[in-house]
This record gives C-alpha cells, structure tokens and sequence, in this order.
C-alpha cells in the first residue's frame, strides 16, 4: 500500500476520482483499506475544494480516520505513526469546512492532537504536527471550540509545545494567544502554572532581547497578563513583573520612533489594569520610572488630542486610552499618603502636566458630534475626566463648567438607552472594542457631581440641565440592581459606592437648593423610596454605610416635605423614623474604662469598622431629627415605643461625663429639646428618669430650661 501510495502522482482531482471509485468499487475490506488510503495520500498531495471535501466525507465519515488514529500496527516498512498521520491528516481536511470543525467528533479528538503536540518530534513527524495545528486553529474559531480546547487540556499542551521550542513552537504561541483572546478567564482557572511558565519565558525574552523582538513581545505580552489570579500574589508571578519592568524601563528610557513607544505604553498600561502599581519597585529608580510613565503618557494624550483630526490614525485610539489608564494611576499616585511611590516634588509636577492632559482631553471632548457618541473612545475620555474631578475639584474649574451640559447630556443618552447600569461589566480601558452594550458613564460622573453640587455656579448648571431628575432615576435603577436577589442585598461593590455618592450629591441639594426638593416632583418619588428603602438596608450588618446615607437623607428631605401625602402617618413613614431611630440610638454605648473602674462612651461595635465614613451623617442625621420632631406629632410617640429616651437617660447617667465630648453632648441636647417640647409623655420619661440632674451634669442648658418650664 505505501508502495502504491508513493508512486502515486498526476493530476489530483483525477487521482481523487480514480480513488473514490476505487473506494465504491472495492470487493472486500483490504481492497476498502487500501482505497482509503489512496484517498488519504491524495488529500494530502495539497488543497481540496469544498466539492471534493464534501464527496470524500459523504465517502467515508468519521469512521476510516477513526480506525486510523486507533491502530497500532503500520504496514511492513513504514514508521510506527503511519496510520495516525494519515488520520490527522483526513482530519485536517475536514477541518478545512467550519461545520466540520465544530463536530463532536473533532472536539473529542483533542485529546489524541494535545498527545501529537507533547510526543518527542522526529524529522518524519513534521507533517503531521501541521495537521495538528490546523485542525486546533479550526477548532478554535468554531463556537464550542475555545470552551473545549481549555476543558480538554490544550492549554497546557501547546504551552509544553511552545516551551519545549519543538518543530511549530511559533504556532502554539499564535494559538495560546487566540485561546486567551477569547477565553482568558476559564484558561487561567485551568491552566495558571502553564501559563505562567510561558509568561516567565516571555518576560526573560523580552528583558534580554536588544533587538525589535523587544518591541514585538510588547504586542504579544499583554493576552499572558491576567487580571485574575493577580501575579502579584506568586513568586514567579513577582520575578516575571521585576523582569517586565526593567525591560519597560530600557524602552521608556531611550529614543524610541512612536511605532516603538506605543507598543510599550499599552504593555505598561495593561500591567497598570492588573496590578495597579504594585509591579514598581519603591525606591529613587521606580519613583522615576513611575513619573516618566505618567510624564510620557499626558505627553501622548496633548499631542494626540489637540491636532485637527486626532484619532484618524489607524490604532491611535488603543494607545491614548491605555495613556488613560497610566494617568489615572497618577491621579491616584498623587493622592497616595501611605507608602507612597512618588515625592512631593514629583507630586506637584505631575499634577500640573495631568492637568494639561485634562484641558485636551475637554477640548476634544467639547468638539464631539452627536453621532459619534456611542464611540467607546468617548466612554473612555470621559471616564477618566471624571476621575479627575472626583480628585482635583480645583483645577480647570472654568472649562469643566462649560463641558457640563455636554457630560450631562451624554450621560443621559447613555441611561436611556443602557439597559441597568450595574449589570454591566466594567470598561476594559486597554480594549475599545466592546459587545456594543452602552456604557455606565453616570458612575465615574458621580463623585465630581458631588464636588460641583456644593458650589454655586456648577450646581446652577447641572440643575438647569436637569441632571437632578437624571440622578433620581439612576439612583432607582441601582436600587433595583442591590435588591435585585429575592430576600438578600447583593454585595455590589460599585453599585453601593454609587448609591452612597449619589446620597452625597442629594444632600448637597438638600442643604443649597431647598426650593427645587419642593417643587421637583422627582423628589417626591425619592422621598417615598428612601422610606421603603431604610427598614430593608438597616438590619444587613454589611450594608450601615449606605443605611447611614439613606436615613440622615431621609431625614432631612422630610423636613423640607412634611406636608407630602406620604409623610402623614403613613405605614411607611413610620417604619422609617422606627429605623431611622434604631440606626441614631444604637450608635453609642457604655465600656469599661482602661484603669478605672468607671465607664466611659464609646462606638458600638457594630459601626466601629464604618464609623469613620457615617460620623459626620450620624451628627448630621441627630440634627436633622430633632427638625422633624415638631413637624410630625406622631413622632414623639415613636420615639417613646422604641425606649430611646430609658436607654439614653440610663447611658448619660453611668458613663464619665468626662468621656462624652461637646459635640456629642449637644447632638443629644438637639433631639431631648425637641422631644420635651412637643410632647409631655416625652418631657415626663426625661424627668422621671432624672433628667434634670443630668443636663445639669453635663451642661445642657437648653434642656434644663426647657424641663424647669411649666
């Protein structure tokens, strides 16, 4: 038969004729085989067309490479994997139509190609790790394909493959990288030290290499970055980010042409994504390295976004948004008081090249048409100016206020088309193509929002915009999204810190611009949902930031909506104030003093872990308390069912007064004032729990009066 097969030769479509009729007219099984194996040398002659590919698997199917890849024993002089290659080969052809590709026949033979790929290469093994290849890189495009190539151990096969430098290294590489593009998640589940190891190759290349082949690695290194597991949490992980950093610092530090620099800012921008700084070596050497990649990338940003048509560039967008993600690492540098990398002095220079950065980056964006919005660059320029302004509320305060109404209406555009915003996944910055799903601008909007709401000029601005009614809604729809889970809160990190910030930017209305609360039907809605909202947030251990928020807002819209329909005694108003009065009541307690005998005030231990981010809302919310008692006579009656008033009497009279400070003193005076005023029950408990003695004891002169009143 291989006789027969080598001398073989002539036209190929005859000769696949000639051995498909030889194949339909066979007499018996070894006339059979012998056919297929004329059609095998023919497939492998060179290319098939579809035609011809189609007749040959209508002829034989699965069946014949099957048997093929399962028998042991070649024909008297051929080499032990004869059959096997010729199999892969039939194989191979298959492949070539994508249906065929996707067949769980195929899928099932990944396996037997894994084995090719890891087996010793002889010099007459060659052509049949070709076919290996092949068949994968078809499998790779077929839907199931990536899914099953990392369940059925590919992953560290071609990274063996790659490793061991043996015949077709190079295409392992292309395939791994393919692998990653699609699947990065489950490969590094699976695969993470295989993977590494090859991220630990390509580190010693790239930090070796004095040639382009550095500038290439630059392109190829990011796909083998994980944003999870992080490699800072590994040894060799840590040994591969030291070599990737002084390989960086070599180019960064040199005269590069941009086709050389761009590679390698996007390379140090996808390190930034997953690691954040932590790859920088503190000291004199990566202080510098940090500076000059923050220094470089606002360099790249001006250059690119003050010329006439900045971004017509082929890849031109890649490269200023991974210069996005090395200065929001300088923003947050800058700030960093603990540890930091950077000095003071390299502090205030970078902060005034940033801010130069930030005028292109509103140039451009003041010149964006209305049909571009939906460009994922936009989303990317805007999410970084808006992590400028939650930080430097100073700077460019002018230019910011002109560029309002546009992020204003950007923003909107984005919410109503968006479908629920937290429900998104988070931007990839390095990447901008996207699935096409709009983007959650309002959520990096939101903490310089709240910066701006509390001067005059900007929150003039953002309400004529209408951004209040825009914020009410957003604030729905991620409320929606934390209580999406039937009886619990999901723990959404982003989705809470939205909500809070959001509280933030409705207080600052609250406090400068009571008469839109009034007269803005959106408020109302707010208002009502804030009741709903408190009795569900307060008894979730994990969620007292947010409650903390939503009471002491609650709070105060109250007073400026007393007279709305829903505040009058309704089942929800009073579940509000029954928690708003728990979550005031329960925030202090009395312990032991350290060397006396005595006890002293002291947080509860239930908010000591938040108490630093809800100390200024719990005075606030105290306050805003005691303006809600003589506005609702039902009240008094609340606060007496829920025996704040024993509990507070019994802890103002055993604790030190010396341990309760001033302002504490007179957050207590607010609310016992208010109470003995509007209500004699309440005025009675104070008394009859001697009140009297001590507001004397620690003070509180209002109280004295107001109970030494008939």
């Amino acid at each position: 038969t291989c006789g027969a097969m080598a001398s073989d030769s002539g036209d190929r479509s005859a000769t696949l004729r000639r051995c498909l009729g030889a194949l339909r007219d066979a007499r018996d099984d070894s006339e059979q085989f012998a056919a297929l194996l004329l059609v095998t040398k023919a497939v492998k002659a060179g290319e098939v067309d579809a035609k011809t590919r189609r007749q040959i698997f209508d002829a034989i199917g699965f069946t014949f490479p099957n048997r093929l890849l399962t028998s042991r024993q070649p024909p008297a002089g051929c080499p032990p994997h004869t059959f096997r290659a010729l199999g892969l080969t039939l194989l191979a052809c298959f492949c070539t139509d994508p249906e065929l590709a996707g067949h769980s026949q195929i899928l099932n033979k990944i396996p037997t190609f894994n084995d090719v790929l890891v087996s010793p290469c002889s010099p007459d093994s060659t052509s049949m790790i070709d076919d290996v290849y092949h068949c994968l890189s078809a499998v790779l495009a077929t839907t199931r394909g990536p899914r099953e190539l990392v369940t059925k151990g590919a992953v560290s096969a071609l990274c063996q493959a790659y490793l061991d430098c043996s015949y077709g290294s190079d295409r392992a590489l292309t395939l791994l990288l393919g692998l990653l593009a699609v699947a990065e998640v489950k490969c590094w589940q699976r695969d993470a030290p295989h993977l590494l190891s090859v991220l630990s190759k390509l580190s010693d290349d790239f930090l070796k290499a004095e040639d382009m082949t550095k500038f290439e690695l630059c392109e190829v290194l990011p796909r083998f970055i994980p944003l999870s597991p992080p490699l800072t949490g590994d040894s060799k992980g840590c040994e591969c980010l030291h070599r990737l950093y002084k390989g960086l610092a070599d180019i960064l530090g040199s005269k590069l042409s941009q086709s050389q620099r761009d590679p390698a800012l996007k390379l140090a921008a996808c390190l930034v994504q997953a690691c954040g700084s932590e790859w920088i070596p503190a000291g004199s050497a990566g202080s510098k390295f940090l500076a000059l990649l923050v220094n470089l990338a606002c360099v790249e940003v001006r250059l690119t976004l003050e010329e006439p048509d900045p971004l017509e560039v082929e890849g031109k967008k890649e490269v200023v948004i991974a210069c996005y993600v090395l200065i929001e690492m300088g923003i947050q540098e800058c700030l960093r008081e603990e540890k930091p990398l950077l000095e003071e002095v390299q502090k205030m220079q970078l902060l005034r090249i940033m801010e130069e950065a930030f005028g292109a980056v509103i140039f451009y964006l003041r010149q964006v048409k209305q049909e571009e919005l939906q460009d994922p660059f936009i989303f990317a320029s805007v999410r970084i100016l808006g992590a400028w302004m939650a930080e430097e509320t100073s700077s460019l305060k002018q230019e910011i206020c002109e560029l309002l109404p546009f992020l204003v209406h950007y923003a909107k555009k984005l919410f109503k088309e968006g479908s629920p915003a937290a429900s998104l996944p988070p931007p990839e910055l390095v990447s901008t193509e996207g699935s096409g799903l709009p983007q959650d601008a309002l959520r990096f909007l939101l903490p310089g929002f709240c910066h701006l709401t509390a001067e005059d000029r900007p929150r003039d601005i953002l309400i004529a915009e209408g951004a209040p009614a825009l914020l009410c809604e957003y604030f729905f729809q991620l409320w929606e999204v934390l209580t999406s889970k039937p009886g619990s809160l999901t723990p959404l990190t982003s989705t809470e810190m939205s909500l809070q910030t959001a509280c933030g930017i409705f207080l600052n209305l609250v406090v400068t611009a009571p008469d839109l609360i009034r007269r803005d039907k959106t408020f109302s809605s707010l208002m009502d949902m804030l009741l709903k909202s408190l009795p569900l947030l307060l008894p979730q251990k994990d969620h007292l930031v947010l409650a903390a928020n939503v009471a002491t807002l609650g709070l105060m819209m109250a007073r400026i909506l007393a007279s709305s329909a829903v505040l009058q005694g309704t089942r929800s108003a009073k579940e509000f104030f029954g928690a708003a009065i728990r979550f005031l009541s329960q925030a202090h307690t009395a312990q032991a003093e350290p060397g006396s005998d005595g006890l002293a005030v002291a947080v509860s231990p239930a908010y000591v872990s938040a108490w630093a981010d809800i100390r200024e809302l719990w005075f606030l919310g105290m306050q805003a308390f005691a303006g809600c008692v003589p506005l609702f006579p039902w009240l008094p009656q609340a606060v007496l069912q829920a025996g704040w008033l024993e509990g507070l009497s019994e802890f103002l009279t055993h604790v030190a007064p010396a341990s309760v400070d001033f302002e504490l003193i007179a957050a207590f005076q607010g609310v016992l004032v208010e109470l003995a005023r509007a209500s004699k029950p309440c005025r009675d408990v104070i008394l009859s729990h001697r009140g009297g003695e001590w507001a004397n004891l620690y003070g509180m002169a209002a109280l004295e009066q107001c109970l030494s009143e008939q």
